[in-house]
């Protein structure tokens, strides 16, 4: 009779605990000042950068201790532990703050050093379930990944193809291999249109530099500027793709990724974001 007292009584005490957890979880005074708190903490890692400190050591200590006692009231005030860990955020921040607690002194490699302090600075993420329209976002982009898998397939299939033909269109003859009147005509070339920057390779030399260089189109860095190196090399005689050919290259390339490529991920996140929100304003009608 009295273990089963005792057992009861040690019920209602973890039902009490359990209680006051959620109670004090579902405040917005504890997410305010939680948030205030992430807030200070990804400042002072920016401050870290510049110069490190006893008393922001200190303060960082404290943060990382108060980051501990959130998660363990939101552990406690999960229906279960299996309810705790299926959801990625509480996965997300225990990760980080285990991670908080790694000593420095414990790691010798400098390597392991440097992904230490890496992985501690992704605690500036925090910030993003701070916010609801936040979490949404992130619910997108999450759910948006499988359509992106395919279309990320569908570009590097492009730019391959691409890489190629620019490669057999324009690739420059290696300065090391010629001689006489062509080694003149490439010197005269990198006078009058060098490389950009300078120091760069041929554009078109390797498959890795092509497809870097059609890369760097695509964000619409110097694609004029190659198209007028490219008509240059040609009326040195150093590549033989006529102007119309180097056109069409050039342009077919930047229209195909800037506007197509680069709208069907586009359209596959707003796609997905209209989704969770018709998702969220379902939920909240049910409510």
């Amino acid at each position: 009779m009295n273990s089963s007292s005792a057992f009861s009584d040690i019920e209602n005490e973890d039902k009490g605990l359990k209680a006051m957890a959620k109670t004090i979880t579902g405040k917005m005074w504890f997410e305010m000042g939680i948030i205030a708190i992430i807030v200070i903490n990804s400042l002072l890692i920016g401050v870290e950068t510049y110069q490190t400190h006893a008393t922001i050591t200190l303060v960082q200590n404290i943060i990382l201790y108060i980051f501990s006692i959130e998660i363990g009231l939101r552990f406690i005030a999960s229906d279960s532990i299996k309810s705790f860990f299926s959801s990625g955020w509480n996965v997300f921040d225990l990760s980080l703050v285990l991670i908080g607690f790694i000593p420095e002194t414990m790691v010798e490699n400098a390597s392991a050093m440097m992904a230490l302090r890496v992985l501690r600075v992704f605690r500036v993420l925090r910030l993003l379930r701070t916010s609801r329209e936040m979490k949404a976002i992130i619910t997108v982009l999450i759910r948006s990944t499988s359509a992106m898998f395919y279309n990320v397939v569908l570009f590097i299939i492009f730019i391959y193809l691409f890489a190629i033909i620019g490669i057999s269109l324009f690739r420059l003859p290696d300065p090391g291999t010629i001689s006489g009147d062509e080694l003149q005509r490439y010197e005269k070339l990198m006078e009058i249109a060098p490389h950009a920057p300078a120091n760069s390779p041929d554009p078109f030399g390797t498959l890795g530099e092509s497809m870097f260089t059609l890369f760097r189109e695509l964000t619409g860095e110097d694609w004029t500027d190659l198209r007028y190196n490219h008509i240059t090399a040609y009326e040195l005689g150093l590549i033989k793709a006529p102007p119309v050919v180097i056109n069409i290259f050039h342009i077919s390339w930047f229209v195909l990724a800037a506007f197509l490529l680069l709208n069907l991920v586009t359209g596959a996140i707003i796609n997905n974001y209209q989704t969770v929100m018709d998702h969220k304003g379902d939920d909240k009608a049910d409510s």
